[in-house]
């Protein structure tokens, strides 16, 4: 594995995050409105991909799902989740970087 690895799961997680952040803006407006939610699932789905700084950001920025207590910890779960498997990737290009040289 090469440093392109390290590219491609910033530029996933850039895409995703943008995802996750509309979705959280998109559900605070119809909550407001009265209107058809974006599921919980859905919001944890995108978290979950890889999404998770989006969804911290739009949780913060759109005052949203900050006290449903079963969200917070899915997201926390998500974000575990994600750092683990960040972590796990990382370390897999840094020991091959090492055999290769």
């Amino acid at each position: 594995m090469g440093p392109w690895v390290a590219i491609a799961v910033a530029a996933w997680m850039a895409l995703v995050s943008g995802v996750a952040l509309a979705l959280f803006g998109l559900d605070k407006r119809a909550a407001r409105l009265g209107h058809s939610r974006v599921r919980e699932r859905t919001l944890l789905f995108w978290a979950l991909a890889g999404g998770w700084p989006g969804a911290l950001i739009g949780q913060r920025l759109f005052r949203h799902k900050t006290i449903d207590r079963a969200f917070r910890l899915g997201l926390t779960l998500a974000i575990a989740g994600n750092v683990l498997t960040i972590g796990v990737i990382a370390w897999l290009v840094v020991t091959s970087s090492a055999r290769a040289g």
